[in-house]
C-alpha cells in the first residue's frame, strides 16, 4: 500500500513513501526522498514536508 499524495513528514523522522517532497511554507524547496530515510532540515531547520509525487 502506498503513502497517499499530501501526506507530511517532519525533519528527523522516517521518510513514509519514496517520492518528491516539498516543504511546506516559504521559502520553499522539492527533493526527492527515498523510503525509510531521514527527513532532512531545510535551511538549517527543521521542517515539514510534504509528498507531492509518488517515485
Amino acid at each position: 500500500m502506498t503513502t497517499a499524495l499530501g501526506t507530511t513528514a517532519r525533519t528527523g523522522e522516517h521518510c513514509p513513501e519514496s517520492g518528491v517532497w516539498e516543504v511546506v511554507g516559504t521559502p520553499s524547496t522539492t527533493a526527492p526522498i527515498a523510503k525509510g530515510n531521514i527527513m532532512p532540515p531545510y535551511a538549517g531547520k527543521a521542517a515539514t514536508w510534504r509528498l507531492i509525487r509518488l517515485a
